[in-house]
């Protein structure tokens, strides 16, 4: 058995294109537009046969699509967990756990998918601001 893909559903397909590819670096390795179906399919990894994320556009969907934590979530690795979060917070986006361990952190993509944050190898040392921010949400 091999993993291919998690599929989310995404309200604004250009909203959810910033988050994973301008925010996160993610890049989108193949789309399909179905006229008859009136969908959008878009594939993003983080590199060259990684297993991926479909973001699934439904073209005449009228509202946005509920919350639930019952999905789960997405997790990445990250090369420095502080520099990640750091730039993500100065981009709009709301650290919900920060990285108060120097390890794990979660993050929301615009249709409320939780994201968790993992740090390469071990633990960073702790560091402020992070290690006394407290959580926002719930991710």
């Amino acid at each position: 058995m091999k993993y291919l893909h998690t599929m989310i559903r995404v309200y604004d397909l250009d909203a959810a294109l910033h988050f994973f590819c301008d925010l996160l670096g993610m890049v989108e390795t193949r789309r399909r537009d179905s006229e008859r179906g009136r969908f959008t399919l878009v594939f993003l990894a983080t590199a060259e046969g990684e297993p991926e994320i479909e973001l699934t556009h439904n073209w005449d969907e009228q509202d946005t699509y509920s919350v639930g934590r019952n999905f789960g979530h997405l997790a990445y690795e990250v090369d420095d967990i502080y520099a990640t979060c750091s730039r993500l917070q100065d981009a709009g986006v709301t650290i919900l756990r920060p990285p108060r361990d120097g390890r794990m952190a979660f993050i929301r993509s615009p249709d409320q998918i939780s994201v968790e944050l993992l740090q390469r190898g071990d633990a960073l040392p702790l560091v402020e601001p992070w290690a006394s921010m407290p959580s926002t949400g719930e991710w």
